[in-house]
């Protein structure tokens, strides 16, 4: 297929070059020279102007880092110039208003939208092994799906325009809190003279399992390869779970949804990213702070 691609850093680079791998004509921007050269390298086409990865496409996927620059996009260039039938694939992160406001955009336009937020990060963009949310018609995600599993391991339909989002930031809003729970069971397991690998093999085969310490687990040498053995370097920065902490508490209050534990961990991430200063590190890093308790 003739796929745009609008959005090229730490996420969308690698989603655009698996794109190409898997045989489509990628035209790709992003207002990033370097960020361009690099998607030329991995096979995309890189063009000059947003408006080329737009015009005479068979779909448009966007990953851009907030629903302002979403609505932007939407409303300077993929309205104006797309043509009628055109799918339009949001995988940015954003606010539900946001996402259903540029799908009636779209709509209005003949274009067909749905939003497709992610779940995993740069290691999980870079391999195609991330996890899709989807909003939008069964038309929308009949024609989205494929595009989508060239990107990642799982794509879902969670429902209409607008749900994609809603099941990221409830999804994220749990992995923020028991991110933080995992931490700070690590750090008074640790003071209570237990081994920390044995704490994890006890743990990860008990009730107190999770994806956070079995997959994520936050002590450096404990259990699979996670950010932590890298001094919290890559994986999915804190200052990202923080935007994502900060939709759901708009998202809760929006809905009347009482979100104690969520407000906590949006609390504790904000504390972690902006008061200390550590918005670049792995989001995991927060056990460093919670460590100081």
């Amino acid at each position: 297929m003739k796929i745009g691609f609008i959005g090229l850093g730490n996420m969308g680079g690698g989603m655009a070059a698996n794109l190409a791998k898997a045989g489509h004509e990628v035209h790709a921007f992003d207002l990033s020279g370097e960020a361009l050269a690099k998607a030329g390298e991995a096979g995309c086409h890189p063009v000059s102007d947003a408006a080329l990865a737009v015009n005479n496409m068979d779909a448009v996927v966007t990953m851009l880092p907030a629903g302002s620059h979403v609505r932007k996009v939407y409303e300077y260039e993929i309205i104006i110039n797309g043509d009628p039938g055109t799918l339009v694939i949001d995988c940015s992160t954003i606010d539900v208003d946001s996402a259903k406001d540029v799908a009636i955009m779209a709509e209005a336009k003949g274009l067909v939208p749905v939003d497709a937020p992610v779940s995993g990060g740069i290691a999980a963009a870079n391999g195609g092994t991330l996890t899709f949310m989807v909003g939008g018609s069964d038309e929308g995600f009949k024609r989205a799906e494929p595009i989508l599993s060239d990107m990642g391991k799982a794509v879902i339909h969670a429902g209409g325009n607008g749900a994609g989002q809603a099941a990221k930031i409830c999804n994220n809003m749990l992995l923020g809190a028991s991110m933080i729970a995992t931490c700070e069971t690590f750090k008074m397991a640790e003071k209570l003279g237990l081994d920390l690998q044995t704490f994890y093999d006890i743990s990860s085969k008990a009730s107190g399992q999770s994806w956070s310490m079995t997959s994520y687990c936050p002590v450096p040498g404990v259990g699979p390869q996670s950010p932590a053995d890298n001094g919290y370097e890559g994986g999915f920065a804190a200052a990202l779970m923080l935007k994502d902490l900060r939709l759901a508490m708009e998202a809760a209050q929006s809905a009347g949804a009482d979100v104690p534990m969520g407000a906590e961990a949006a609390k504790l991430y904000e504390q972690y990213a902006e008061t200390e200063g550590q918005g670049g590190k792995d989001f995991s890093g927060i056990i460093n702070m919670l460590a100081k308790g």
